[in-house]
């Protein structure tokens, strides 16, 4: 028995069943190769230290504005050229009583509108102190204006 059609075969139309089958497949292998959870994190297990266990440095902060006014000490006290060396032995002294086997480090910062001669003055009252001095700065990638 032999049916007889009428269709004509028509070679414009695209077969899309490969291409839908390749998609397919694609999806799957996103699913499958992708993780699940957001972010993996590691597992640290960080040390734990007795709550009377001192720093083994402290910092004592002096702070230079572009109008060459002195801050000292995370208070931001004001002082002056001339009673810089009292103020920084008497904040060393005070940091001492309350950490006496830490290092004080005196970390200067100064703003970069301060002249050179205020800056040399400001360090060689520093080092009289007789503390290591660290200098804050940035790269020229942190300030585009320069």
């Amino acid at each position: 028995m032999r049916f007889k059609t009428n269709l004509k075969t028509s070679f414009s139309l695209i077969d899309l069943t490969p291409l839908v089958d390749v998609i397919f497949l694609l999806l799957i292998f996103f699913i499958i190769s992708s993780d699940i959870f957001p972010l993996k994190s590691l597992n640290i297990e960080n040390p734990t230290l007795k709550k009377e266990s001192t720093p083994l440095t402290s910092r004592l902060l002096v702070v230079m504005d572009a109008q060459n006014v002195l801050y000292l000490g995370s208070k931001k006290q004001i002082i002056d050229f001339s009673n810089f060396k009292e103020e920084v032995d008497g904040e060393i002294k005070r940091m001492h009583s309350e950490h006496p086997t830490s290092q004080i480090n005196i970390v200067l910062s100064v703003d970069r509108k301060v002249e050179y001669g205020p800056f040399l003055h400001l360090f060689s009252l520093a080092q009289e102190s007789g503390q290591p001095i660290r200098l804050i700065y940035q790269t020229p990638e942190d300030f585009p204006d320069a």
